[in-house]
């Protein structure tokens, strides 16, 4: 019980699983995650991001350029989600399609 727990908490919320499968076609700056992850507020994407970066799963890449340029990518250890993440895409739309019928 306590490695689900583990995993739980690592992505716990509304947004984190969102966040991480935005990332995975690659490395993003602040405004391209705003924009691709409807309904999440700056302040909230600032907080979900350092919480991500904290336990590993993202990295955040600052840039000497004027102004600096901000990049978030996955890490070795979020890569280690994508099957998790690539199988509750294809439950999602199965769900949609079964509950919604679209």
């Amino acid at each position: 019980m306590l490695s689900i727990r583990d995993a739980l908490e690592a992505v716990e919320g509304r947004w984190k699983l969102l966040i991480l499968f935005a990332l995975a076609t690659g490395p993003k700056r602040f405004n391209q995650l705003a924009k691709e992850i409807s309904g999440i507020t700056d302040k909230t994407l600032s907080k979900e991001l350092k919480a991500l970066e904290e336990i590993k799963l993202i990295n955040r890449e600052v840039y000497d350029t004027f102004p600096p340029t901000v990049e978030y990518s996955i890490t070795a250890h979020g890569q280690s989600l994508q099957k998790v993440l690539n199988e509750l895409h294809d439950w999602g739309l199965a769900h949609r399609k079964e509950i919604i019928g679209k």
